[in-house]
């Protein structure tokens, strides 16, 4: 009896991460020995020290969070078109005079009857909106939200760096990295869109972690023991995936923020699916590739690309409610601005396309009815569609901007963006202490801080090494999320893009770095030369980071600085 009790037992083992080697022996995978560093985790703790970091860290965002008073580079779309699609239920244009009347205190009679050409879905924007709507049309209320979503990701970064170690305080040390990165914190303070798409991304990829887990768990409890050599394993029962629901979820909403979503929704997809293929593998199913192909890529397709669509075209739905509104008021001079396909002369675009109502037939066409009302909408949600991403494809070929950045040299902070500057203060006005013949200023720079980018430059080659030669699956979520984030951008360097849109990068980056730290600390609780070194080196950084950050806290919040303070923090000739 004794002899067989194990023979029993072998195949539930992967519901803690176990797998079998040919000779039969339980080994367990890199989920099961990370989760077996720690005991199982208290609750309350665990949820409770992320709480408390995302408070730290929701703090330090809304300090002073309505300086500088005034509309920080592309604040001055976004601000607006939030206020009017909150307001108006699409987006429409405004007067010429709008951003002196809004921060005059006025908000009524800034907006024109005309809709007004947009060039980025509305997820981030209606976000934006509830900030305005809460706190009203000005500085502090159309950046409170970024600030609330800065902080929440920071709380998601541990709890997902939590799952993937087994360790609570390896979750914290991700969070901390995040939240004294000075890209993730001035984004957090500004009413751009890219904290929202980075934030939505973030849950979506921790929403397929965890399904990782939870579809191995339901495997292990419903394959035969030992599985049948010519076995699929379970299939009915794992038709429903709640945990990728959820990331289809947020994956919409992150496509419904900036297309640039799609990369990482393909990239992990696959991901998802390669997940399942080896947990058949794992638990005896024989040509699991294939047969993980038939059983488990429909479902993680349904969960994750199908329902992302639906979310995604809800998020229109302001837009979809008001076509006739774009299709009868936008003017074809407004059209043609934004969308036309043309040629680049030079740095002049060219527009010699056909007219709007040519290009948009639902435009022409008489207003529809019941069912076919919702057709035509839908049909002119797509011609729109298509001339947004001629704009984006066309249209900003031809421009070009101070602070655009070659996305090649991202990682090393290449060139950062000034988003505001309040410059040539002299010495004994507004607080200046400047010697005489030298002045004062304020800025606020969007740049990372530069020990996190650096040394995540090496933890993420570390990363690519230990996934392909130690096959660590939790080492390919880093590298995946770096690749899916920041690779395709390298398609688009001849338009005006900016260091950062690599906020998106950030957390995959950030966990690059925690993992390596994990493995520069060891698994082993035991006192030894191997873990003081490992912890003296690891804290040692982590106090680097800090006082990096504190070093910059400066022109990440517009504090009034000398000339000579500023040039102390600009490292490089292009920070300029």
């Amino acid at each position: 009896m004794t002899s067989q009790a194990p023979e029993r037992e072998v195949p539930r083992a992967p519901e803690v991460g176990l797998s079998a080697t040919a000779e039969g022996r339980p080994v367990p995978s890199a989920w099961a020995r990370a989760r077996g560093r720690l005991p199982a985790e208290d609750p309350f703790i665990g949820w409770s020290a992320a709480l408390a970091l995302g408070l730290l860290a929701l703090f330090l965002r809304l300090w002073r969070l309505g300086t500088p008073r005034e509309f920080q580079f592309d604040e001055t779309y976004y601000a607006k078109d939030a206020w009017s699609l909150l307001n108006n239920g699409y987006v429409r244009g405004y007067v010429e005079d709008a951003n002196d009347q809004i921060l005059s205190g006025t908000s009524d009679g800034l907006w024109t009857d005309g809709p007004s050409m947009i060039v980025h879905p509305e997820v981030g924007k209606l976000l934006i909106g509830l900030g305005e709507k809460a706190f009203g049309l000005d500085p502090f209320g159309w950046r409170v939200a970024s600030a609330v979503v800065g902080s929440l990701m920071v709380v998601v970064m541990v709890r997902l760096a939590r799952r993937m170690t087994g360790s609570t305080l390896l979750g914290l040390v991700a969070g901390l990295l995040l939240m004294l990165d000075g890209l993730h914190f001035v984004l957090s303070r500004l009413a751009l869109l890219d904290i929202f798409v980075a934030f939505f991304t973030l849950c979506a990829v921790a929403c397929v972690v965890n399904d990782r887990d939870w579809f191995r768990s339901r495997l292990a409890a419903r394959l035969p023991a030992p599985p049948d050599a010519s076995s699929w394993g379970p299939v009915r029962a794992l038709l429903f995936r709640p945990w990728l629901l959820a990331g289809g979820v947020c994956w919409g909403l992150a496509i419904g923020t900036k297309w640039t979503a799609l990369y990482p929704l393909a990239a992990f997809g696959l991901l998802a699916w390669a997940w399942s293929a080896g947990a058949r593998r794992s638990f005896g199913v024989r040509r699991p590739v294939l047969r993980s192909l038939v059983a488990d890529a429909p479902t993680a397709f349904a969960h994750l690309v199908l329902v992302a669509f639906v979310v995604y075209l809800l998020s229109w739905t302001g837009w979809l409610a008001n076509a006739g509104e774009y299709e009868e008021g936008l003017s074809s001079t407004q059209y043609t601005q934004f969308s036309g396909e043309g040629r680049c002369d030079g740095e002049t675009f060219v527009d010699d396309a056909p007219d709007r109502d040519a290009r948009w037939p639902t435009a022409t066409e008489p207003d529809a009815s019941g069912l076919g009302e919702v057709t035509q909408s839908l049909r002119s949600l797509w011609y729109y569609h298509q001339d947004v991403y001629t704009f984006h494809t066309h249209f900003l070929n031809c421009s070009t901007h101070t602070y655009q950045s070659q996305p090649s040299g991202w990682l090393l902070l290449n060139r950062p963006v000034g988003v505001a500057a309040d410059t040539g203060i002299e010495p004994g006005t507004r607080g200046c202490t400047a010697p005489a013949g030298s002045d004062c200023l304020r800025q606020v720079l969007l740049i990372g801080t530069p020990m996190i980018w650096w040394a995540g430059i090496v933890a993420v080659l570390f990363a690519a090494a230990m996934w392909i030669g130690a096959r660590d699956w939790r080492y390919g979520v880093a590298v995946v999320g770096v690749a899916s984030t920041w690779l395709p951008w390298l398609l688009y360097d001849d338009r005006p893009i900016f260091l950062f849109y690599a906020v998106l990068t950030l957390p995959f980056v950030v966990l690059a770095l925690t993992l390596a730290i994990g493995r520069l600390i060891g698994s082993s609780r035991e006192p030894s030369t191997r873990r003081t070194v490992g912890v003296v080196v690891a804290g040692s950084f982590l106090v680097l980071v800090l006082l990096n950050f504190a070093w910059f806290w400066p022109v990440f919040t517009h504090e009034l600085m000398t000339h000579s303070a500023w040039l102390d923090r600009i490292w490089f000739a292009r920070w300029i």
